[in-house]
């Protein structure tokens, strides 16, 4: 046993690695199974909702497997990182053996999987750091874990295009396993044994809170992402135009990470966290007066709603991650909760919107008529705004000395 830490860029890298395996899927993967492999919307939608409700069941396991297997955590990281690696090469680098929505639903299985026990883990392991950091620590760590996570969902975005197709994003994304594995290899064996239940979060009013704010706020990202590529391709009428877009949403959210952390230092969280969802309602509010053509407008919006992404990604997980050390040191189920919170809307995303424009006559990769496309314009912007309000109401709940 060893004493020595990972620094803190390792965090960063770590959180690159899990955020390249989350919010990117659910802008890549239902595209190219609807182009390549001729699924429908509707079908995907479900699946992914599916495996949603599978997380109900087997994140708090996987957080008590994480409790139980402490004292061997870093073998356990690194199996769960070659069944993720493994996974995403099936997804996008291997042609289904198997009926493509069956082999899209097992693909997606392992790689849910090994993201929630190595995001327990990671995250338990961020809340015993950052406690031994003294004051500001969690937002220190978060600046770095989270700036990471918002660096990996820009290279996610746009490798498929950078490194010219699926099969070579999938193996980027296998070496780049193996060297966040490698980076934070002593830190899994300075873990604290933890709680691994849910018990204290459920019963700490201020942790159930967060944990509702956490899933209303997330709930615009997931509509945005899961939309993006089909409202850039049919109401912008700009494909080809994705990759370079997406780059300038993530990237702008990385950027404004730092920025957004230093200024809750100064400011508070609570204020801060409220001016960038203040900043993201306005940029999706504009987002449904677009149409064809519009691409350098949408690109200003891309820019604003990515900063205000870069506060929801850096603040919230710094203040449950305070609250958590506050209420259970290294409690490994909190973080299975929030977990399934932060998949459970992309999901749910998915399950509705999909069908929903299904119905309402949009076609991927067709000319669609104006109804449909005012379907569109109104998933893409006016539902986050409407979500963005109802997060706003609750942060104002919280009690000051949370934040």
């Amino acid at each position: 046993m060893t004493n020595r830490a990972a620094p803190l860029p390792a965090y960063g890298l770590f959180a690159g690695l899990l955020a390249s395996a989350g919010l990117p899927l659910y802008i890549h993967a239902p595209k190219v199974y609807v182009d390549q492999y001729g699924v429908s919307l509707a079908a995907l939608g479900s699946v992914l909702f599916g495996l949603r409700l599978l997380d109900v069941v087997q994140d708090p396991l996987l957080g008590r497997l994480a409790g139980r297997l402490r004292h061997h955590r870093g073998t356990a990281i690194v199996a769960a990182i070659a069944v993720m690696a493994a996974s995403m090469l099936g997804l996008f680098a291997v042609t289904p053996p198997i009926a493509p929505l069956l082999w899209f639903a097992l693909m997606l299985t392992g790689i849910f999987s090994a993201f929630s026990f190595l995001t327990i883990c990671f995250y338990a392991q961020g809340v015993d750091r950052a406690g031994r950091m003294g004051a500001g620590g969690h937002l220190r760590l978060a600046r770095w874990r989270e700036t990471g996570a918002l660096i990996g969902v820009c290279a996610a975005a746009v490798a498929p295009v950078v490194l010219g197709g699926f099969t070579a994003f999938a193996l980027a994304f296998a070496i780049l396993a193996g060297a966040a594995a490698l980076a934070m290899r002593h830190e899994w064996r300075a873990v604290a044994p933890s709680d691994a239940g849910f018990a204290p979060v459920l019963r700490d009013s201020q942790a159930r809170k967060l944990l509702l704010i956490a899933l209303v706020n997330a709930a615009p990202v997931a509509v945005s992402s899961t939309l993006f590529l089909f409202f850039v391709e049919s109401r912008l009428q700009a494909p080809g135009a994705e990759g370079p877009l997406l780059l300038l949403f993530f990237l702008s959210a990385a950027l404004a990470a730092p920025f957004w952390s230093r200024a809750a230092e100064r400011h508070g969280a609570k204020r801060v966290l409220i001016a960038g969802m203040i900043l993201s309602i306005a940029a999706f509010a504009f987002a449904v007066t677009l149409g064809a053509g519009d691409t350098v407008a949408f690109a200003v919006i891309c820019v604003a709603s990515g900063a205000a992404l870069g506060a929801d990604m850096t603040l919230l997980p710094a203040i449950f991650s305070a609250r958590m050390e506050r209420i259970a040191p290294g409690a490994a189920g909190a973080f299975g909760l929030w977990s399934f919170v932060s998949k459970f809307t992309l999901a749910f995303a998915a399950v509705t919107l999909l069908p929903a424009l299904q119905a309402a006559g949009f076609e991927p990769g067709t000319a669609n008529d104006a109804e449909a496309l005012f379907a569109l314009s109104l998933a893409y912007g006016a539902v986050p705004c409407l979500l963005k309000l109802l997060a706003i109401a609750l942060v104002l709940t919280i009690e000051p000395k949370e934040v």
